[in-house]
């Protein structure tokens, strides 16, 4: 009999939930974003921790909010209005990745059962910043069994005044030998990757279907036809499934042998001024996404 558990380590802030056969284990990062980190599903490793590489440069499995990727000097202007967001990519002079991302979690409430266990995360942002004069509830609900993973987000507009918004999640997935795995995934659409690897605008494709890995340097973005997209390695197949109206992945390559960030968003490098995924969330609104991952061991 499978009984799941939730250890809660409130010096390290973090939270670790385990199976008792110790073939499904996963810790969450509650300072740094809730950020799923590590990642163990019916004894196959799906995420690892990247050390010596740190999370302030990897944003490994961060929530990206409200924008995700880059937005260019970190300036855009909305309702004739301008803004200017922190640079946090020195060498690009870009802000990177949203505002999330280093906050901290607090646990709203766990479940646990013979066959699975979730944890509901919430964070609530009452300041308002000079480039995102707005305040905001987060909500992230992770549920994990030996199948699977499910990531519920939601996030509640508390402030007076609609706001422009993307959302993404970046985890990095390890395999066993990148060179002869693929990604499967239907697609006629990229983005157009300028200088400073911001978004400039959409090509139209060959459509895409097997891609393979073997020898790829990449940080390239697709518009997807579906929400799915499967990635096939030589030890297991993975589902990245998004229930996203418009959906967008970001893949990307670290100098991290067998390691590669499948990225599920809503917008693109620029959102905030090329449009591209593009939303806004009136006062009072609640904007929901959910991913999810589904193993399949070979």
């Amino acid at each position: 009999m499978i009984v799941y558990n939730i250890n809660h380590h409130p010096e390290e802030q973090i939270l670790e939930i385990e199976d008792s056969t110790s073939k499904t284990y996963a810790k969450i990062h509650l300072n740094q974003g809730a950020s799923l980190q590590e990642l163990t599903l019916n004894g196959q490793q799906i995420i690892q921790n990247l050390r010596p590489l740190i999370y302030e440069n990897t944003f490994a499995s961060a929530i990206l909010f409200p924008f995700a990727n880059r937005i260019k000097d970190g300036q855009y202007t909305f309702n004739d209005q301008d803004y200017q967001f922190d640079i946090n990519q020195k060498q690009e002079n870009n802000a990177l990745h949203g505002l999330i991302y280093n906050k901290r979690f607090d646990i709203s409430d766990t479940e646990v059962s013979k066959h699975k266990a979730s944890v509901v995360l919430k964070f609530k942002e009452d300041n308002e910043s000079n480039g995102f004069p707005y305040t905001y509830q987060i909500q992230l609900k992770y549920t994990i069994s030996h199948q699977g993973l499910n990531l519920d987000f939601s996030v509640k507009n508390t402030s007076s005044k609609i706001f422009p918004f993307t959302v993404g999640w970046h985890p990095y997935f390890v395999c066993e030998d990148l060179d002869q795995s693929i990604l499967q995934f239907d697609s006629t659409k990229k983005i157009i990757i300028g200088e400073r690897n911001i978004g400039t605008g959409i090509e139209t494709i060959k459509p895409v279907k097997n891609f393979k890995l073997k020898h790829q340097q990449l940080d390239d973005c697709w518009v997807l036809n579906s929400g799915d997209v499967y990635f096939k390695t030589p030890g297991y197949e993975l589902k990245i499934a998004s229930d996203g109206d418009n959906n967008f992945m970001q893949v990307y390559t670290p100098p991290f042998e067998n390691i590669i960030a499948i990225e599920p968003t809503t917008g693109v490098s620029d959102s905030f001024n090329n449009k591209i995924g593009l939303q806004v969330l009136e006062p009072n609104n609640q904007f929901s996404i959910s991913w999810s991952l589904q193993l399949n061991l070979k």
